[in-house]
């Protein structure tokens, strides 16, 4: 049998990068997918294709997780096409560079909305029908920048930090009922969000790396499939760091 056999999972930000990488690995562990993701289906048309060749269910919904009506709708069509959720991810993230000092508050509204007033908002509107079973997964994909900071992304890192933050509040309330909830704080991925980076970043980010190279998103994978599955019943409140040696603790 497949680690995730008859189980659905909805993974935020999956028509790109990790959560992408995420939700394909699920699937071909035998888990239904819901896409949620704010491009449109053109945009997950690869991811969506992937999926349906490995053989399993896919659903695309359109979402904005930091709207509260556009969760709430993709909840819901995920509960009327699966009847249950059974893992949560929320992945869906935004990245910007600005020093706080001249930082415009709509761009640390912007980033705090999507990166952790999302992944509150999809975890009550699916972590209610977890409870009733007794039984649930949560997946929150933080940042090692939420452990260590960052130069010019203090939105970033702080939106990341209350990620991990939320994390071990939220494991602290529901794993007594049977829901665990555990967090992933990736390194610098090869993502197209690395690809934004400049030369310099780049060669300065690898210097610092003490295995002095990117990861790629198959080396994050395993984690979340790990926290998704029977593997990871003891893992309760935990950031697990895929990132090279970035953070050691």
């Amino acid at each position: 049998m497949n680690k995730l056999d008859d189980r659905v999972a909805v993974v935020t930000g999956a028509a790109s990068g990790i959560g992408k990488g995420i939700a394909v690995a699920f699937a071909r562990e035998g888990a239904k997918i819901v896409v949620a993701d704010r491009s449109d289906a053109s945009a997950a048309a690869d991811v969506i294709a992937m999926i349906e060749e490995i053989g399993s269910e896919v659903l695309f919904v359109r979402t904005d997780v930091s709207d509260e009506a556009s969760v709430e709708a993709m909840a819901a069509a995920a509960l009327e096409r699966f009847g249950r959720v059974d893992i949560l991810v929320n992945n869906a993230g935004i990245f910007t560079e600005s020093l706080l000092e001249n930082m415009p508050v709509e761009d640390w509204d912007r980033v705090v909305g999507v990166n952790l007033r999302g992944v509150f908002l999809c975890s009550r509107a699916l972590v209610g029908q977890m409870l009733e079973r007794g039984d649930g997964r949560i997946i929150n994909i933080a940042s090692q920048l939420g452990q260590i900071g960052g130069t010019s992304v203090a939105h970033y890192v702080a939106s990341k930090a209350g990620v991990i933050g939320l994390t071990k509040a939220l494991a602290r309330e529901v794993s007594h009922r049977g829901v665990l909830v555990n967090a992933i704080a990736p390194g610098p991925i090869e993502t197209p969000l690395l690809d934004s980076e400049t030369e310099e970043w780049r060669a300065a980010k690898l210097a610092e790396l003490p295995i002095r190279r990117f990861g790629t998103v198959d080396e994050v994978t395993p984690t979340a499939v790990l926290l998704a599955s029977a593997d990871g019943s003891y893992y309760v409140g935990q950031t697990l760091g895929p990132n090279g040696g970035d953070v050691m603790l």
